[in-house]
């Protein structure tokens, strides 16, 4: 069982629309998606709809903008504000029963988050990406799952696509069905998950830039 956890739409910087994700998603045999568009849920819950009555689970997610970096929503229902503090972020995303998860952490020219590996562990988040498809230094992703299992954090993984060729890029493989939501989460706070994808080249992160 594949799930993507990070894919953006037109309703933010991405060029597929939601109907579009959803269905290169099924076309690559990915079972589950998260939409997590910046900043907005939109192209999230126009996923769901149309991914109501086919064979993939839609995750409604954001990547909301923090005053320190990146963080993932999994499983929200409504939009995070922007620019709040890191610790405001997680703790709105908990309250709508989402995980709150460090996107990209170390990639380059900065880290995602100012601090460091120090700050991500002052936030204690439910956990990290471990994984990013779309990350400028290949090595940044190796930093990651070394430092989700030093420090003992629940981990995703996700293409982080822009473009629909690149869906699927990035997941993570989870040895039983996921059925829920519920069995999604359950399964990442258990770290049932394993990492796996194929990141993109040089010519292709490129292409997004176009």
């Amino acid at each position: 069982m594949k799930a993507d956890l990070h894919i953006h739409t037109t309703f933010s910087d991405g060029s597929s629309s939601p109907r579009e994700v959803v269905e290169r998603a099924i076309e690559k045999k990915i079972n589950c998606i998260c939409i997590t568009d910046h900043d907005v849920i939109e192209g999230a819950i126009e996923a769901m709809r149309f991914g109501f009555d086919k064979d993939i689970l839609v995750i409604p997610g954001i990547e909301t903008s923090t005053q320190s970096g990146h963080i993932l929503g999994i499983n929200i229902k409504k939009v995070i504000p922007k620019n709040l503090s890191s610790e405001r972020a997680i703790e709105e995303i908990r309250k709508q029963g989402g995980l709150a998860i460090i996107a990209h952490p170390f990639d380059w020219p900065i880290e995602n988050f100012i601090g460091g590996g120090e700050k991500i562990r002052a936030l204690s988040p439910d956990g990290i990406e471990v994984f990013n498809a779309s990350v400028l230094v290949k090595s940044s992703n190796k930093k990651a799952l070394d430092f989700a299992r030093k420090n003992n954090f629940s981990f995703t993984a996700g293409s982080d696509a822009h473009r629909p060729e690149f869906i699927g890029r990035g997941y993570l493989e989870f040895p039983d069905a996921i059925q829920s939501r519920e069995d999604l989460l359950e399964a990442i706070k258990n770290k049932k998950g394993e990492p796996k994808g194929n990141p993109l080249s040089l010519w292709e992160l490129l292409k997004i830039l176009r």
